[in-house]
């Protein structure tokens, strides 16, 4: 999983900012009371559509939907119009449900960049049908998540990204310094349905629900106004699809508990941690076969074996400080990806308005800055402030566009006649004049904090 989704999907679903919203589990149960649980559960199993078509479970659901907003799906309908949709059609998709016949839409395709090139291909299913998938969320995320692995921190309530960054850290200062680091090739779109099914059917007694899971799973995709079947994977962009990714590799979790290895695992991206080079060859064999017993593959040219220091999991790479304490820092290819996203908000030709920059800068440094906050690199985040700051002044440059007019505001601003004289005189070099002490004291610090640029050296 990329930087972006880890950001992405910690903060609505998949948003969850740094992982699902939920209730935390208030204490840890023995496992003589799981299964007393689970045996409760199976006598009551064949009833579970019953209770997620309860009132509160839809008034629950329909809330969460809503505050995740999102786009429309095939049929154009957005969260805003969904109380006014169900208020006629609700009895009508109740008694389907409750029949087994319900039938989700096609999910639309949208395709978005990567931050590191590339293409990722989102189903964003019809706003009803994210409802109906919140609705099964919410009566089997408690069923199966105490029986998920503590390794284990996507989309789980009370568990997140810093949790897993911060397991992560704890085994490498145990001395775990080396890690077999996995990714899963095209994950989401490789999920075999049968496989995924026969799990949840061990589970599920409910043929209903087994029934409509498996339709969502195999809802076709409208992509350019064509309509193309699906035989395998679990779109992203679902409620549901996370506890399903959850459900699919919990095997592997077990598998890798039995062994007695230490690891983390934020949805399909996998960190085991160990002690030597050798152990961690011999952990990227296993993961291999245990990955490809559940029809999935790895990518070979992004799974490695490597020295911690050499890795980074989401977005986080690892340092040494004084006292051999082990610390976190931006990975590279995070603080490449930020600084790319700052040059697209503060593009010269962008043809906006200074406080529409500014506003949109805010809004992406501070969910920047509250994703890693974790980091302790303070020269940094100070390096990195100077440097938005010298890209702020750039556009502002850019904005006054000739040179009698970047004189006069320079002078009004407090700068000798000589100094205006020489920024206007080379105003097209933006970015060099952009980075001069005389232009840093005309448009100081404290007049970009007025503007509402966060500083990232204060977190």
């Amino acid at each position: 999983m990329s930087l972006e989704d880890a950001m992405r999907q910690k903060s609505k679903q998949l948003e969850l900012p740094l992982g699902y919203k939920g209730e935390t589990l208030k204490d840890q149960r023995s496992v003589e009371a799981l299964t007393a649980v689970h045996e409760d559960e199976r006598s009551s199993d064949d009833c579970l559509m019953e209770r997620v078509v309860e009132e509160g479970n839809v008034e629950a659901a329909q809330k969460r939907v809503r505050q995740n907003k999102g786009s429309a799906g095939i049929d154009g309908m957005s969260v805003e119009a969904l109380p006014g949709y169900l208020a006629e059609n609700w009895e009508r998709i109740r008694e389907s449900l409750l029949a087994g016949t319900y039938q989700p839409q096609p999910v639309k395709r949208v395709e978005i960049p990567k931050p590191n090139g590339g293409i990722r291909q989102l189903g964003i299913p019809t706003v009803v049908d994210r409802m109906i998938q919140q609705m099964l969320l919410n009566v089997l995320q408690p069923k199966f998540d105490p029986t998920f692995s503590e390794h284990s921190y996507g989309f789980r309530p009370g568990r997140s990204a810093h949790q897993a960054v911060n397991a992560a850290k704890r085994y490498i200062q145990e001395g775990r310094r080396w890690v077999a680091d996995v990714d899963v090739e095209k994950f989401f779109d490789r999920v075999n349905h049968d496989i995924l099914m026969s799990k949840l059917a061990k589970r599920i007694e409910d043929k209903r629900m087994l029934v409509l899971i498996r339709r969502y799973l195999e809802a076709e995709i409208m992509a350019n106004g064509v309509v193309v079947e699906r035989w395998e994977g679990t779109p992203q962009g679902g409620p549901l699809s996370p506890l399903l990714a959850n459900v699919l590799l919990d095997e592997i979790d077990k598998e890798l508990e039995k062994c007695g290895h230490t690891f983390v695992r934020y949805a399909d991206d996998g960190n085991v941690y160990v002690r030597s080079e050798r152990a961690a060859q011999d952990v990227m064999a296993t993961l291999k076969r245990l990955y490809a017993r559940l029809h999935l593959k790895i990518n070979e040219t992004k799974s490695r074996v490597t020295r911690v220091w050499g890795s980074q999991y989401l977005g986080y790479g690892f340092w040494v400080a004084k006292g051999k304490a082990v610390k976190h820092r931006v990975g590279a290819k995070a603080l490449k990806a930020m600084k790319e996203r700052v040059r697209q908000i503060t593009s010269r030709n962008g043809g906006r308005s200074m406080s529409q920059v500014a506003k949109r800068l805010k809004e992406y440094l501070n969910g920047w800055r509250e994703y890693f906050r974790l980091a302790e690199t303070p020269r940094i985040f100070a390096e990195l402030d100077e440097w938005i700051g010298r890209r702020l002044r750039m556009v502002h440059l850019k904005q006054w566009k000739r040179g009698t007019t970047i004189f006069r505001e320079l002078r009004a601003a407090g700068m000798s006649s000589k100094a205006a004289a020489s920024v206007s005189a080379s105003h097209r070099c933006w970015w060099k004049m952009a980075g001069t002490s005389a232009l840093n004291i005309a448009l100081p610090n404290t007049y970009l904090a007025k503007l509402g640029v966060p500083r990232l050296a204060n977190l």
